[in-house]
């Protein structure tokens, strides 16, 4: 029989139509055993995955949501744990305790938490775009400290106060830190601007898997119950997976956006070897810890006031530079002030070209090529590294800029942590 039409279901299923004694009759294309709502596994992607899965969403959508999902069952045993201990804390089942006692620890956990909530959202909100990966697991790092607090707190009950509130500002950075992180990655997950579904799918998976852990806390419970230890020994179980599971969740991102980690990772290989790294080797190789040893700072879209000081420091700044930016090294971070018109290629090349003068500045270990010939040109005058720096930039920035196209990575937005100062300086008249 002659095929009339096909249609398909995304690539679940496929069928075709055909024509017998004038009448269409719907068949299903051999090969195609997916399904879309008939089955109890249809039912269940329906439900739980976003439409038009997979298609609709990145390649590392389901290894991260795997492993956020085990992490969210093993943080919500940890939760009814630390809730127990609280309760008892506050005088639950003591009679001696009051009422009004309790209200006011409560009121007082929540206050702190309210504090420290709006501190942190100040203080590194503008981080939670560029460095996602990093602030996500400190967000559960913090969360299981506060826990674990939580749990301490009845067995010094001079201090339990104190103990509780600083556990709520900790839990308060961890709402802060996770609710922003976790948007920032379905921003990355979204790929036919469908954020709401795969946010709306995400906390419906979050109270599946919340359900299951009150299942299992009404069995532990009891088994707890006046049992320290086993309380310790179970949430420190607990904890481990929680954090293992997390620290495999961010591993298994793969961002095509450059943030300043992934540019100077890709930016290095390609300075040793003419190589430039795809998006699943940059990110495999970035750093998901926050970061304690000392370093060269960059500082990126800063006032003019903080790299130029008098007039020559200024003609030296735009000396073999004729890119909308300002770049310099001062009081031992290097500073980048950007001119108003400068495009999202423009921003590259200026981290690119901080990211080379940090390291030739701070060398983690020995340098090669490129990088080994500019810090030939650093004697004790930064401004002749930074005139040698803008060459080097005019010799591999363009083709450098080609091969992060071809590899795969953004180039028309970047997680760059710009500020928004925005300099505009008069030209050196030619």
């Amino acid at each position: 029989m002659p095929v009339v039409a096909t249609e398909r279901y995304g690539s679940l299923e496929s069928w075709k139509y055909q024509l017998k004694d004038g009448v269409m009759e719907r068949e299903r294309e051999s090969g195609n055993g997916g399904t879309t709502g008939k089955t109890i596994i249809g039912v269940f992607k329906s439900v739980f995955l976003p439409q038009g899965y997979p298609e609709s969403v990145s390649g590392d959508y389901l290894q991260y949501q795997f492993w956020d999902t085990l992490q969210a069952f093993a943080s919500s045993l940890s939760g009814t744990l630390a809730t127990q201990a609280s309760l008892r804390g506050v005088g639950v089942g003591n009679q001696e305790a009051t009422v009004a006692a309790a209200t006011i620890t409560w009121l007082l956990r929540d206050g702190t938490g309210m504090l420290g909530r709006i501190l942190f959202a100040w203080l590194k909100g503008n981080k939670l775009d560029s460095e996602a990966k990093k602030w996500r697991l400190v967000a559960d790092v913090l969360n299981d400290i506060a826990m674990f607090m939580e749990i301490l707190a009845p067995n010094f009950p001079t201090c339990f106060t104190l103990i509780v509130c600083s556990a709520g500002i900790f839990k308060s950075i961890v709402g802060v830190a996770g609710g922003a992180t976790r948007a920032a990655l379905t921003l990355h997950q979204a790929r036919r601007d469908n954020m709401a579904d795969i946010s709306a799918k995400d906390g419906s998976q979050e109270t599946l898997v919340n359900l299951a852990g009150l299942l299992v806390s009404l069995i532990l419970i009891p088994l707890v119950t006046d049992n320290p230890l086993l309380t310790f020994v179970l949430f420190f179980l607990f904890t481990i997976l929680h954090l293992c599971a997390n620290y495999k969740a961010v591993r298994s991102v793969v961002m095509e956006t450059l943030n300043e980690a992934r540019l100077a990772i890709v930016l290095h290989q390609y300075l040793r070897d003419g190589r430039v790294l795809g998006p699943l080797e940059a990110n495999h190789k970035e750093p998901v810890f926050l970061e304690f040893r000392r370093t060269v700072p960059i500082k990126l879209g800063v006032r003019l006031g903080e790299l130029i000081y008098t007039s020559e420091d200024l003609n030296l700044a735009m000396k073999n530079n004729h890119k909308p930016f300002l770049i310099g090294v001062k009081r031992g971070s290097v500073c980048v002030c950007l001119g108003p018109d400068a495009s999202v290629c423009d921003e590259i090349r200026a981290v690119c070209q901080a990211v080379c003068l940090c390291t030739v500045l701070h060398p983690v270990s020995p340098l090669e090529g490129a990088l080994k010939q500019l810090s030939m040109s650093h004697s004790n005058n930064h401004w002749e590294l930074v005139h040698e720096s803008h060459k080097l930039m005019d010799q591999i920035f363009h083709p450098f800029l080609k091969a992060l196209e071809v590899a795969g990575w953004q180039t028309s937005r970047t997680l760059l942590d710009w500020n928004e100062w925005r300099v505009e300086w008069k030209k050196k008249s030619s």
